[in-house]
């Protein structure tokens, strides 16, 4: 699969029901070439043309599956206090 592929799929968490987004970026580890984590804009930036501030890193383990569509992740809520 490629990028641009992978950029076309709307990124949901499993925990919650959450839309997260879209991917903008992959973490790669050139040396084993190995993704390490999907980078998604956080709230409020759009295609992260506005800097870099706040992104939303999922590490490559908690994708649970890649769908035609969509992305499936597993981001647990923190526990409340």
């Amino acid at each position: 699969m490629r990028f641009c592929e992978l950029r076309e799929k709307e990124v949901v968490n499993i925990c919650n029901g959450k839309c997260l987004g879209f991917i903008v970026d992959l973490d790669i580890d050139t040396n084993q070439g190995k993704i390490l984590a999907l980078i998604i804009p956080g709230c409020g930036k759009m295609w992260s043309m506005f800097g870099r501030g706040s992104e939303i890193i999922i590490p490559w383990c908690q994708v649970v599956k890649i769908g035609r569509d969509i992305i499936l992740v597993e981001i647990p809520e923190p526990k409340p206090k």
